[in-house]
């Protein structure tokens, strides 16, 4: 955590990393809203802002003339020069030739073949516990799912999961505080898939590391700078914010009673709670960086200044959503902000809803009951995912 003295102010002087902030962000984007719907805070390198409404957020998503992706975090320090991971930091035109390559791996009828063995692995994890009456629906459920999944989608060691999410940990947490931190996990990512791809040499495979491997464009091979990138796009983002999704998911369920027995009674209902609670817990913040002067919500914003580009604050904005603060399991009209807004809207979405969904249908048929441990003791990530890292629950009512 920072070392930075509290917050005094959100409006003028907002630290997305606050204990505060980190365990109970809502109220605050609550107040944003009313009061400061646009943010300042100078804790970071060039500035940052706040947008707290939709609107804002959404304004910001689709302009990509005034806004950068090249800086996707917003950190103490600025990272010199920024460190591609292509598409996601890839601006027009190079973010349409960076981004189609990967449509078909993450298709829906790729997204089905995963569905069997995703089911299989939820079903294993759950009967290392389930005898013992308790777990930490965390660190021994949520997730092992969507590392053992991009483990086997990128043909790699499912068993490097605790390596994949240390350096997770380090690029988009300790980083905020620590450059070198970043720096470090993206060197050490770089090697591990440098060294992925010299062991697989010209063999045929049907892995992702292999499909990247053979892509032409314009006939040439991706240079391999900007293919180690997008594979390290691929470990993070195929981690973290689906973890932390299953796990806020699980987090609701395990306080709000009538939630868990009602989607338990109508598994039904699953497609509509699945959107909700993605709207509800959005588990990903991104970043822009200003490219030039613009006025956006009042704000007049110079180049160089950073927008925390908060999408799960987008998805409590009242004024998109009724009762926004509530969690509605069969919200028919949804268009929430989970997987992003504009040209980098997330190209893992499919793959994301098939395993939560997946992880909640496989735990409420086998522990349809279940209570946090201890309440408090919960810990819960900071920065540009969020979602619990500890949870003890118990089953049984």
């Amino acid at each position: 955590m920072s070392s930075k003295p509290p917050v005094k102010d959100w409006a003028t002087d907002f630290d997305h990393t606050d204990p505060r902030w980190v365990n109970d962000p809502y109220p605050i984007w609550d107040q944003l809203r009313e009061r400061c719907p646009m943010a300042h805070s100078e804790r970071f390198e060039g500035g940052a802002y706040f947008p707290s409404r939709y609107a804002e957020v959404r304004e910001i998503s689709y302009d990509t003339e005034h806004f950068s992706s090249r800086r996707v975090i917003v950190r103490e320090k600025k990272i010199n020069p920024p460190m591609p991971s292509p598409p996601i930091t890839s601006g027009p035109p190079e973010h349409r030739p960076a981004r189609m390559p990967l449509l078909p791996a993450f298709n829906p009828k790729a997204i089905e073949r995963l569905t069997p063995g995703t089911r299989e692995l939820c079903n294993r994890l759950i009967d290392r516990f389930i005898a013992d009456g308790r777990c930490d629906a965390a660190t021994d459920y949520a997730q092992h799912i969507p590392t053992r999944v991009i483990a086997h989608m990128l043909g790699v060691d499912e068993n490097d999961g605790d390596r994949f999410r240390t350096w997770i940990k380090m690029a988009l947490e300790e980083g905020i505080h620590d450059v070198s931190r970043t720096v470090q996990a993206i060197g050490e990512m770089s090697a591990y898939f440098k060294a992925e791809l010299a062991r697989r040499g010209n063999a045929n495979g049907e892995d992702l590391i292999s499909f990247m491997r053979d892509l032409r464009q314009d006939g040439q091979p991706i240079p391999e700078d900007r293919l180690i990138g997008t594979l390290r796009l691929l470990l993070i983002a195929g981690i973290d914010t689906t973890w932390s999704a299953i796990g806020a998911s699980l987090w609701h369920l395990a306080t709000h009673d009538e939630d868990r027995r009602r989607l338990a009674a109508e598994p039904a209902l699953m497609d509509t709670a699945v959107e909700e609670l993605l709207r509800a817990y959005a588990p990903v913040t991104m970043a822009r960086e200003v490219v030039k002067e613009v006025n956006i919500g009042g704000r007049q914003m110079k180049p160089g200044s950073m927008v925390l580009l908060s999408f799960p604050a987008a998805n409590r904005d009242p004024s998109m959503f009724p009762d926004a603060g509530k969690v509605l399991l069969d919200r028919q009209e949804n268009r929430h902000a989970a997987f992003g807004l504009g040209i980098h809207r997330c190209i893992g979405s499919n793959l994301a809803r098939m395993e939560l969904r997946v992880a909640l249908e496989e735990w409420l048929k086998r522990i349809p009951e279940f209570r946090l441990e201890i309440p408090a003791a919960v810990k819960w990530s900071e920065g540009t995912v969020r979602g619990p890292r500890q949870m003890a629950v118990l089953f049984g009512r």
